[in-house]
């Protein structure tokens, strides 16, 4: 019997689509992620015009990790990976009682945990900022970045609860609301940096935050709550799945852990530099986040519960396939953006963020810090869904062993290089983590899946040619194109057009490459491309 406290959602209403193939899910996640993601990139122009690379942006940068680490550990590692496989294996058993029973208790939980952390982080801000996160920053920064850390664990909380919903949706497969949110988040983000801040300073950024995170957990929650999810509240230990969720939850919770405690090194280091360093990491980490959140995030975010399905069925193959096809079309598109952000690197940074305050020093700093991120971001890219495939898999333990590493390696060359490269070798020791990550796991993971390198090397290795084909173009064009978008000498229309211009010839260059060398991914995305044509025209 369907229990009073759900009923099963419409299908037009949360399900994006039972027979929707992965492709199309795919490009449907990633259409939201790159609205998303270029709304963030908006957020930060904004910002940016606002204020620039000084100790102010300095302060709220360093005031969001602390409310970053409580959303990451107690509130999304709780949603996140842990809670997906337990609730979506008692949905596809039909056992939809036992599923929000359990979401409920976890819910409540959760929320208590967090009003206990976040009263704790209250009362010990001061020495948080001064100790942990930056040291260095001058004192009346210092006092800035506190009175907003307390401000902003608002944002925690309801990002949190948005994460709850967010797993709840994605267990049936519903990608589309989850995807839009992140949209509404910036846009209150814009709006609190267009219309707050200049009557309230950074304060009204910090608003903006807050409304945006209120719209994020809204159309999430709203949803589920519109589709008969009736919340109660319940601590009983004995919730059947809770046990589960917690043993799968718990190294998670430390993967998360070490993950942040990465962005705290930099920042930690950063402060120690000169002014601005903070602001130049944050701004690059922004424009790397881009390309990562369009191709990493929405393929890791497709192809999860599909990979937690076929292990729950043994159905090997198709696990393994689901992996590989990810992969290579993850490479095919990532190597392009890389190399795309280190050689056009100072055009990117003069279209995008030299207006205001934001001015020629700060450039140089910002693209800087873009050229040593974009070596780490295939890295950064392809440990996304191979760490979601061990938790798949139900072992969340190896991802985080890795990461722990990747922190002590992290640490070492932080110190080792800030002192002579400054913020530049910041960016190069985070880079240099990521890529180590990401090959540990790979080798992990393709001893557990029987031969995932050598499966992955030859189609790699003939991406190269087209890649180098790229490359070569783009070092050509670089120079001039600097030159051309150069905003002290006047911004116009045709530096506009020119730079959009030498970017969609370049990739568009690598695409063709591609497809003559019968590469299968460009076919692939050939042939998807034409589909939709085919169905938009009729």
């Amino acid at each position: 019997m369907t229990p009073r406290f759900w009923r099963r959602p419409q299908p037009s209403i949360l399900r994006s689509g039972s027979a929707r193939s992965l492709a199309g899910n795919a490009a449907i996640v990633a259409a939201a992620f790159a609205a998303s993601r270029v709304l963030g990139l908006v957020r930060e122009v904004v910002i940016a015009s606002r204020f620039g690379t000084g100790h102010t942006y300095d302060a709220y940068v360093a005031a969001f990790r602390i409310p970053d680490l409580i959303f990451f550990i107690v509130m999304s590692g709780a949603f996140g990976s842990a809670f997906i496989p337990v609730f979506g294996g008692f949905l596809a058993k039909g056992d939809a009682e036992r599923a929000w029973n359990l979401a409920n208790t976890l819910l409540t939980w959760v929320v208590a945990g967090f009003a206990v952390v976040a009263l704790l982080v209250s009362l010990l801000a001061k020495p948080l900022i001064g100790v942990v996160i930056a040291p260095e920053l001058p004192a009346e920064s210092q006092d800035l970045a506190v009175n907003l850390t307390r401000l902003l664990l608002l944002s925690p909380l309801l990002l949190g609860l948005s994460a709850a919903g967010k797993g709840m949706l994605e267990a049936q497969s519903a990608f589309i609301l989850p995807a839009i949110a992140p949209i509404l988040y910036n846009l209150g983000i814009i709006g609190g940096a267009l219309l707050l801040t200049p009557v309230m300073g950074v304060y009204g950024l910090a608003a903006g935050v807050i409304l945006g995170s209120l719209m994020h957990v809204a159309l999430q929650f709203g949803s589920l709550l519109r589709n008969d999810l009736q919340l109660h509240p319940s601590f009983s230990p004995r919730t059947d799945g809770l046990a589960e969720v917690g043993r799968l939850m718990a190294p998670r919770i430390l993967g998360q852990t070490v993950s942040q405690v990465n962005l705290i090194v930099m920042t930690n280091f950063a402060s120690r530099l000169a002014e601005g360093s903070i602001s130049a990491l944050n701004y690059a980490q922004s424009l790397i986040l881009l390309p990562h959140g369009i191709l990493a995030m929405s393929l890791s975010t497709v192809i999860f519960p599909r990979m937690v399905q076929d292990h729950e069925r043994g159905d090997k193959k198709a696990f393994r396939r689901t992996l590989s096809v990810g992969l290579r079309t993850l490479i095919f598109l990532t190597l392009p953006a890389a190399v795309g952000l280190l050689v056009y690197r100072t055009s990117i940074v003069q279209m995008l963020f030299q207006y205001g305050s934001f001015n020629e020093e700060s450039t140089d700093m910002v693209a800087t810090a873009v050229g040593f991120f974009s070596i780490g971001l295939i890295g950064r890219a392809v440990a996304e869904p191979v760490t979601r495939t061990f938790y798949a898999m139900r072992d969340t333990r190896t991802p985080v062993v890795v990461s722990i590493l990747s922190v002590v390696v992290n640490i070492a060359l932080s110190s080792a290089l800030a002192s002579s490269m400054g913020h530049a070798g910041l960016a190069l020791s985070l880079s240099a983590t990521y890529l180590l990550r990401m090959v540990i796991l790979i080798i992990i993971l393709s001893r557990r899946a029987g031969g995932l390198i050598s499966e992955l090397a030859p189609p790699v290795t003939r991406m190269l040619v087209p890649l180098a084909v790229f490359t070569a173009v783009a070092l050509v064009a670089a120079t001039p194109l600097a030159r051309a978008t150069n905003p002290a000498d006047g911004r116009t229309l045709l530096a506009y057009v020119l730079f959009g211009l030498v970017l969609v010839c370049s990739m568009g260059l690598y695409l063709v490459t591609s497809w003559l060398l019968r590469l299968p991914e460009a076919i692939r995305l050939a042939n998807t491309a034409k589909r939709r044509f085919r169905g938009f025209r009729d």
